[in-house]
């Protein structure tokens, strides 16, 4: 018995010696690949959304170059001429010390959270101290009470002090502020160090402070760095501090934002033009650590 098998690989015919019959095979088709198509709509969903959330972030930009007369109309023109006039206004205004005042506070109250919460969660995660969770607990409880209800309290012991209008207190609240956040984020990060690396730089003797810098901060540096902009973020965008603890040398970058909403009106276009350079900073902080925002380099800091 001989079977031949057609080009189209649909019929197959068995040759017998009392004749030829003909059994039929069902017809390949071609499957969707269902993976791929739900790839594709989770991709344009993803997509749909960021041009969602992006969309007032450019109609922002784009009104920061029109004039208030285009910017004030109702529907908003799209097309009317663009011009930088709202920028220049922002410099001859004197933008800059503002700029200036947010960018110390946040900057040097990033670096105080960083330097106490990374010891702290090291104690709290690593090499852990009693009843560490009822420590973790009293520094998430802190972030209960509303920066509402701690404004006066704060304003009483500020003036008390002489430090109104005085940019380093701004320096200490923020530092406060954050890191209760900071430390909860470090020490999920040092939670995942390997301890057999710690155990190997201990056994060539190695110190805490060379172990912290020169075997933990490698390890956890993804961490650290969205532990450092996320602070770096609340700090620069706090507004209810600034505005209540300040009066002209140390008004912050959201301060100055106010200015532009006045018994006269509003200035929309020079308030999109200052919202855009006030915005500025924090992109470029994050789009200067986005390759440290990644986690995951301690899963094979262990070979």
């Amino acid at each position: 018995m001989s079977t031949t098998l057609d080009a189209s690989t649909e019929t197959v015919r068995p040759a017998t010696a009392g004749g030829s019959t003909r059994r039929r095979l069902p017809r390949r088709t071609k499957e969707p690949d269902l993976a791929a198509r739900g790839g594709m709509a989770w991709t344009v969903l993803a997509w749909l959304l960021t041009l969602l959330f992006f969309a007032p972030v450019a109609w922002m930009v784009l009104t920061s170059f029109h004039k208030e007369a285009d910017a004030a109309t109702n529907p908003p023109s799209v097309f009317a001429p663009l011009t930088g006039a709202n920028y220049s206004a922002l410099f001859d205004r004197d933008v800059m010390p503002f700029l200036v005042n947010s960018a110390t506070a946040s900057i040097v109250s990033t670096l105080l959270v960083l330097v106490l919460a990374v010891p702290a969660a090291y104690a709290l995660s690593i090499k852990k101290v009693e009843k560490w969770t009822d420590v973790m607990f009293f520094f998430l409880s802190t972030k209960f009470l509303p920066a509402i209800a701690a404004l006066l309290p704060v304003y009483l012991i500020v003036k008390h002090l002489g430090m109104l209008d005085n940019v380093y207190t701004l320096v200490i609240l923020y530092t406060s502020m954050n890191l209760p956040i900071a430390l909860w984020m470090m020490r999920s990060f040092l939670a995942e160090v390997p301890v057999e690396i710690l155990e190997a730089a201990q056994m060539d003797g190695a110190g805490l402070l060379r172990v912290l810098w020169n075997v933990v901060r490698p390890v956890v540096m993804p961490g650290l760095a969205a532990t450092a902009l996320i602070c770096f973020i609340f700090s620069w965008n706090e507004f209810m501090f600034a505005v209540n603890l300040t009066a002209t040398r140390s008004s912050t970058a959201p301060v100055f934002l106010v200015g532009f909403i006045s018994s006269e009106g509003l200035f929309l276009a020079k308030l999109c033009a200052a919202a855009t350079l006030v915005s500025l900073p924090v992109l470029i902080a994050g789009f200067a650590a986005q390759d440290k925002l990644v986690r995951g380099l301690s899963l094979g800091a262990v070979k």
